[in-house]
């Protein structure tokens, strides 16, 4: 079943809401990253140094994730301009409510996203 304008009205309000909350995310664990040496601390021990840069590359990790996740947004969003939310990238078919409901920037169903992470198709 097409979702609904109102569905749909909805699902593009929280894309937003999630989208700014992503990019400040982002540009929080970006600035924390970009950190001058100076700002590690007072101790210049050799173990203290590798733990700020375990820390560092955790950061750039979540970084990574966070961006990954932005992208996603900014395509369900295009999605919704194109009329075409809702509908699967791979399949075609309609992805379930249910799914969009807890992931309202899936573009595929799960059988789709199971077969690209896979490598069943790409």
């Amino acid at each position: 079943m097409p979702l609904k304008k109102s569905d749909i009205a909805r699902f593009k309000k929280r894309l937003e809401e999630m989208r700014a909350q992503m990019m400040q995310l982002a540009r929080n664990t970006t600035e924390e990253v970009k950190t001058p040496e100076e700002a590690k601390g007072y101790s210049q021990h050799q173990a203290d140094e590798g733990t700020d840069d375990f820390d560092r590359s955790i950061s750039l990790q979540v970084s990574d994730q966070e961006f990954k996740i932005l992208r996603q947004i900014e395509r369900a969003l295009e999605k919704i301009d194109e009329n075409t939310y809702g509908i699967c990238d791979i399949s075609g078919e309609e992805i379930p409510l249910p799914r969009l409901e807890a992931i309202p920037y899936a573009t595929m169903t799960v059988k789709a996203q199971e077969m690209l992470e896979k490598g069943l198709i790409q």
